[in-house]
């Protein structure tokens, strides 16, 4: 079913997660393991892109397809517990969503401001902007289901 008043764009910008070069990719290639027009690496890996405070607003704004943000810390026993399952999502989120995770320890900026309180915390951005946050630890079917939930 179509909707009209929403068509699927032709293309969509997707932010390289190795040199962040914004691509210009056909949505009816997103799934064909699109590769960087600069660095010639894939667009997407099957795995959480870690981010530093520079390479964070370029991926969240830049991109067309929704954000889904790990904020987690290395002494966190719970982020320590959730990580292979947040690598798992991944690979069932990609391509219509870019995960990535910020080291909340490297990036205090970025914990100040978003207010990151509890970690870890999941946070989904559209067009560079925060549209939902869940504290805590998830399984891989319950973060899946979460991103797929509040990316309506």
């Amino acid at each position: 079913m179509t909707n009209s008043t929403n068509p699927q764009p032709e293309s969509l910008h997707i932010v390289c997660p190795h040199c962040d070069a914004v691509n210009r990719v056909p949505t009816a290639k997103l799934a064909a393991q699109p590769v960087c027009g600069k660095c010639q690496k894939a667009l997407f890996t099957g795995a959480p892109v870690d981010l530093s405070s520079a390479r964070f607003l370029k991926q969240i704004e830049r991109s067309d397809i929704p954000v889904l943000v790990d904020f987690w810390a290395p002494w966190c026993g719970p982020c320590r517990t959730m990580a292979p399952f947040y690598a798992q999502a991944t690979q069932r989120l990609e391509p219509q969503f870019r995960v990535v995770k910020v080291d909340t320890e490297q990036a205090q900026d970025l914990a100040a401001r978003y207010a990151i309180r509890s970690i870890p915390t999941l946070a989904l951005f559209k067009h560079g902007r925060e549209v939902a946050r869940q504290p805590g630890a998830m399984d891989a079917q319950n973060i899946v289901a979460w991103a797929l939930q509040n990316n309506r």
